[in-house]
């Protein structure tokens, strides 16, 4: 995201260790350097703090699934407090989109970040989940795989992957108004990135296929049973010794200076 926040980085140091494996994907701001789909996020660590060691290197296949399913409890970021919740949510708003600086990296809820797969950040989606995201410019619609938390900004309200930005067809402009709905916990064992795919529609709203759709009745059923105080236990111990990425690119060079590393401002 070419635009620095500075309030964001000085909420999320106390932020760290109060919401652990909720936050785990996102934490400072990093900086676009090049314009372009294939610009560059940078974010040293003398301003944005340590970012979490990539687990998966370039170029190498990355696991699907391997984290934990998680609501997590209310918690605050840059002055603005949000309330994770598995109760339906629709809502329409700016989504953009986040790629390499982040791929390899762990997810709030333990997975892996994968730029290329259709999966997505959402600041109070139960994780994972499956979520419709439809864009209202060009009416393209497609489910994603939830697994992260963000973006954290008060003028958006999910960040997609890169993939799923290509399919959705904004990733070039970075940013595009979208309705964002909420269709329930996804399984644990990660998802087929082929089959979420071919969810896309431009005419009219994607729909899971019925695997998706039994595979998820079995996670509800799954997450209902699990005791109020495992999943706050699971973060706790996720959290220890584990820095925090940094939050979701904006993208693309559009904001002036954007293409400016800050030691160089």
């Amino acid at each position: 995201m070419p635009l620095v926040r500075a309030s964001r980085g000085l909420a999320i140091a106390g932020v760290a260790g109060i919401v652990g494996l909720s936050l785990g994907g996102c934490a400072q701001q990093p900086q676009r350097l090049a314009s372009g789909s294939n610009s560059k996020e940078y974010f040293p660590s003398s301003v944005y703090g340590r970012a979490s060691p990539r687990v998966v290197a370039e170029g190498e296949p990355v696991p699907r699934g391997g984290g934990v399913y998680m609501v997590g409890k209310p918690y605050s970021v840059a002055g603005h407090t949000y309330y994770p919740s598995e109760k339906h949510y629709a809502q329409i708003g700016l989504a953009s989109w986040y790629g390499t600086a982040f791929h390899g990296r762990r997810t709030a809820n333990g997975e892996v970040y994968d730029c290329d797969s259709i999966s997505a950040a959402h600041p109070t989606m139960p994780l994972p989940s499956y979520a419709r995201v439809t864009n209202l410019r060009n009416n393209h619609s497609l489910i994603v795989r939830v697994n992260d938390r963000g973006p954290f900004s008060p003028d958006r309200i999910m960040d997609v992957s890169r993939k799923a930005a290509e399919a959705l067809d904004f990733r070039h402009s970075g940013t595009s108004r979208v309705k964002v709905e909420y269709i329930g916990a996804a399984g644990l064992a990660g998802s087929n990135d082929e089959k979420l795919l071919a969810t896309l529609r431009t005419d009219g709203p994607a729909t899971l296929v019925a695997g998706d759709s039994r595979e998820r009745s079995k996670v509800a059923d799954y997450a209902a049973s699990i005791p109020a105080s495992e999943p706050e236990a699971i973060g706790r111990r996720f959290a220890q010794g584990t820095p925090l990425p940094p939050a979701r690119p904006f993208d693309l060079g559009t904001i002036p200076g954007a293409g400016v590393p800050i030691a160089m401002r």
